[in-house]
């Protein structure tokens, strides 16, 4: 066991500040996808951002946390990805970008570590 800043035990095999990024990087993979291709008005361009951040963060979940969990997460961030479009029809395209963003982050630090 280590110590947090808090002074509370964290279990050996968690690091938190991996899932932090990791958490942070499912986010950036949705806004930096989407800003890139809205941006540079080049759709395939946003997709690669939103592709390449999304295996790095599956490589990372599939490192920290279970299979089933990590599977999960995957499907969280590509149903992010496709439920940003119909949202973004109610709320508008950035915050629906936000809002997707914000609930993967989440997700990723309440599943993406190891139990």
């Amino acid at each position: 066991m280590t110590s947090t800043p808090t002074g509370a035990a964290a279990p050996a095999n968690v690091d938190p500040d991996a899932e932090i990024a990791t958490a942070a990087l499912a986010a950036g993979g949705l806004i930096g996808g989407f800003a890139a291709a809205r941006y540079t008005q080049s759709r395939p361009l946003g997709g690669v951002v939103l592709a390449a951040l999304g295996a790095t963060c599956a490589y990372s979940w599939q490192r920290t946390a279970r299979p089933g969990p990590a599977a999960a997460l995957t499907g969280v961030y590509v149903a992010a990805f496709g439920g940003s479009h119909p949202l973004a029809k109610k709320v508008g395209a950035w915050p629906s970008v936000l809002l997707v963003s914000a609930g993967t982050a989440a997700a990723s630090l309440a599943l993406g570590r190891k139990r």
